[in-house]
């Protein structure tokens, strides 16, 4: 049986690593109100509107501040600081992956479309993806189904090459599911461990791109007999409540499975993982840590929860 795909991976001081700015950018905001001597309406105003600043979102900021409610009734707290406490254990269970959905079961070939719009990192994430999956011995293949940029199928090309894996592609204006069609083909016949299928880069305002991405899933569910599939979304974390926006169109139209998050460790803006977690009830797999192939993490929900609301320094 091949082994856990990131076993290896030390996520908890990955994950706290490189949510250091947006840690940094929270403790600005939320330690003054965390320091007022009471909890009252002031308090819980002024939390609501750190939060929203925050890239929280409206949704998941009403529903974090109305648990916080409930639990400082229900334990008579007085103090704001116990409020703190509380707060990092809530985040830290919102953003807890409940899915119950292993994103490669140990034993199982995997399919993995890889979703998100230009500019996210996708590319890289998918590069980051192979790299550890090479490590640790499997057989891994990417196909190059964003056939709408000739630049996106030559991208694909030049990370199979350096990372030595085969690439399936055909000229830029084929048809993206015939794509997937013969990958899921020559990765069945080559007994590939993990199947990568890039995608365009989606304008998710787009209608008729959105379809195309739910055809290739079409085929991909139709024809891929031997495979475990799962829809991996990549959301870039510097964009804020724009990548939520991105998040809502992908998993109502593909119904995705987990989701990348990137350049995690160049924002202040992380609290769109909350968001994310909060509104979609999507799990963050994966986090990006660095620029390099094997700059990623898996997601460590206690670690981000307390780079956010760490115990008070005096």
């Amino acid at each position: 049986m091949r082994p856990k795909l990131f076993g290896v991976f030390k996520k908890k001081e990955k994950t706290a690593k490189s949510s250091e700015k947006t840690g940094s950018a929270w403790r600005n905001r939320l330690d003054g109100i965390f320091r007022r001597s009471s909890i009252d309406d002031d308090f819980w105003d002024e939390l609501e509107e750190a939060l929203v600043v925050s890239d929280v979102g409206i949704n998941t900021t009403m529903n974090l501040i109305d648990q916080l409610r409930d639990i400082v009734d229900s334990e008579s707290l007085k103090e704001p600081e116990q409020v703190r406490v509380r707060m990092r254990t809530q985040i830290a269970k919102m953003l807890t992956d409940s899915s119950e959905i292993d994103p490669f079961p140990d034993g199982e070939s995997v399919v993995l479309l890889v979703v998100g719009v230009n500019g996210v990192g996708k590319t890289t994430s998918i590069a980051k993806l192979v790299d550890a999956a090479r490590s640790e011995g499997q057989n891994v293949m990417l196909a190059a189904a964003d056939t709408f940029r000739a630049g996106a199928i030559e991208q694909i090309k030049i990370w199979g090459d350096r990372l030595d894996v085969p690439v399936i592609a055909q000229k830029a204006g084929s048809d993206p599911g015939a794509v997937a069609f013969d990958a899921l083909n020559a990765a069945r016949a080559r007994n590939v461990d993990l199947l990568i299928i890039d995608t365009a880069g989606r304008l998710h305002t787009t209608h008729n791109l959105m379809e195309e991405l739910r055809k290739i899933k079409r085929i991909v569910q139709k024809n891929g007999s031997g495979f475990t599939e799962r829809v991996l979304l990549v959301i870039d974390g510097t964009t804020g409540q724009n990548g939520l926006m991105q998040a809502k169109s992908f998993a109502e139209s593909v119904d995705c499975s987990g989701v990348f998050l990137t350049k995690l460790d160049g924002t202040a803006k992380g609290g769109v993982a909350l968001a994310i977690a909060g509104d979609l009830r999507l799990p963050i797999w994966f986090i990006g840590t660095g620029e390099k192939s094997s700059d990623m993490s898996a997601f460590d929900a206690e670690a981000f929860a307390t780079a956010l609301l760490p115990e008070p320094t005096g």
